[in-house]
């Protein structure tokens, strides 16, 4: 039969373009000095990354499917021609492959076109440790949205985790050092910042609210607590007072913010200006100081939060482990307690847990003080990192606490996600951080990435039969 030979044309074809890949990125390896180890392996293993992926999409998977749909079809197959059959197969074969992978050749397809213009716009960029990173990450999108396919439940913490691996191994190969250990610690370290952060919003997002004061809490901790040690405070009774004051200011926006329902987005924004303003007049009063403050960080604080900290006797900070603590008890509270079961009851229908005597005032105002003391702790662990108070502290937070909540899953119409999956987020946001940093993107840039990245992830997870029950 003819589509026989069409399946080994196919299949010929895929193993010339991978001999083609594999024999240009030896030579780019040659061309570049790469040891001659290094450049077999990769060579043999671009090889077979590209013939697997090949076979397994656009020869085995497709042709296997079209030879079964038509032998299925007894009427068609008794009464057309074996040359019928063949134009039919032919012309389905490009269709039902392109139909069964639209996002992936999307990806693709985006993916070469910014490689192709990168390599125009910047010298020497066509490398063999660059092709070798492309070949690598187009395996990496080829075997995701296969075993997507294969994935039923919790789609948006596998999406999550795809992505996060897909940078480590973009990193790994375009950034010097991106692997090496004091990097991880780097990546960790602001990660755990960020994830203090982040405990606040993802439980107000569960509500289906919003805290956009969050920044302004930790730019207000960061140089409250460093004026009140400057004023003589013992440093135990300063941190003590600043959390309760972060969480006298959750308190205050859960009870105008339920009262006002609807109005949290603008009523939190307003409550974290005006706490900004006042504690940078508080602080500025009879010194010279205004929006900055400095003075002698204890040594318990920076020990805690400093890169140089020490845990045990082990070489990395001990809020990396503050983190990770929160972090568990948190997941396991959310599914495993039935304060976080009436969490989640409240954000998927208020009417339903109100009928099951279910407290939303409480959780509501509960949520919101809570996140008010996270956000003033991560300002105090703050000033212990940068040895100096300053009111601008927080402004990245207020970006990057939705990003990460949007990025790990949760639906900001409450009632869906959890804690685990903007850890997902959270790392996602500082390995692709580090990534840009690493190859020299300025701020601006960032933030560019970023908004590429939310972009997709919201319009994916909008698609979720959840989010559009809400609506």
């Amino acid at each position: 039969m003819k589509s026989r030979a069409i399946y080994s044309f196919y299949k010929w074809l895929g193993f010339v373009i991978a001999v083609i890949v594999a024999g240009v990125s030896a030579i780019l390896g040659a061309i570049d000095d790469v040891p001659m180890q290094h450049i077999v392996f990769y060579t043999v293993a671009i090889f077979a990354l590209i013939l697997w992926g090949w076979h397994q999409l656009s020869v085995r998977w497709i042709y296997s499917s079209d030879e079964i749909a038509l032998r299925n079809t007894a009427n068609h197959s008794q009464s057309v021609s074996d040359t019928e059959q063949d134009d039919e197969y032919q012309a389905s074969y490009i269709g039902t492959l392109v139909t069964n992978n639209k996002g992936g050749f999307i990806g693709l397809l985006i993916m070469i076109i910014v490689f192709i213009i990168t390599a125009v716009s910047i010298d020497d960029f066509f490398q063999w440790r660059n092709v070798l990173a492309v070949v690598v990450l187009a395996a990496f999108i080829i075997l995701t949205f296969i075993l997507n396919k294969l994935i039923k439940a919790n789609k948006s913490a596998f999406i999550g985790v795809a992505v996060l691996v897909g940078l480590f191994i973009i990193g790994s190969l375009l950034v010097e050092g991106f692997l090496s250990a004091l990097n991880i610690k780097s990546m960790l370290l602001f990660a755990s910042f960020l994830g203090l952060a982040c405990i606040g919003q993802t439980l107000v997002a569960l509500l289906g609210g919003l805290d956009l004061s969050i920044p302004f809490v930790i730019g207000s901790s960061n140089i409250g607590l460093m004026y009140l040690l400057t004023l003589g405070t013992p440093p135990w009774i300063a941190f003590i007072a600043i959390l309760l004051i972060g969480a006298g200011i959750g308190f205050i926006n859960g009870v105008l913010s339920f009262r006002l329902q609807g109005q949290a987005l603008i009523l939190t924004l307003g409550t974290g200006f005006a706490v900004s303003g006042g504690t940078q007049i508080l602080t500025s009063i009879g010194t010279a100081f205004g929006g900055n403050v400095f003075g002698t960080v204890p040594g318990w604080l920076s020990n805690l939060a400093a890169m140089n900290g020490v845990f045990l006797g082990l070489d990395f900070p001990p809020v990396i482990v503050i983190w990770v603590i929160a972090s568990i008890i948190l997941i396991i509270g959310l599914r495993n307690t039935s304060w976080g079961r009436n969490l989640y009851a409240i954000g998927g229908s208020r009417t339903a847990a109100s009928r099951l005597s279910i407290s939303e005032h409480g959780y509501w105002v509960g949520v919101y003080t809570i996140s008010g003391l996270v956000s003033a702790l991560t300002g105090a662990l703050l000033l212990g990192w940068s040895g100096g108070g300053f009111i601008g502290v927080g402004d990245p937070y207020l970006f990057m606490t939705l990003a990460a909540v949007v990025v790990g899953g949760t639906s900001l119409l409450g009632g869906w996600g959890g804690y685990g999956f903007t850890v997902i987020g959270v790392l996602v946001l500082q390995v692709l951080t580090s990534f840009l940093v690493g190859i020299g993107l300025d701020y601006q840039g960032q933030q560019f990435v970023f908004g590429l990245l939310i972009l997709p992830m919201v319009a994916l997870y909008a698609r979720s039969p959840h989010i559009r029950t809400q609506i």
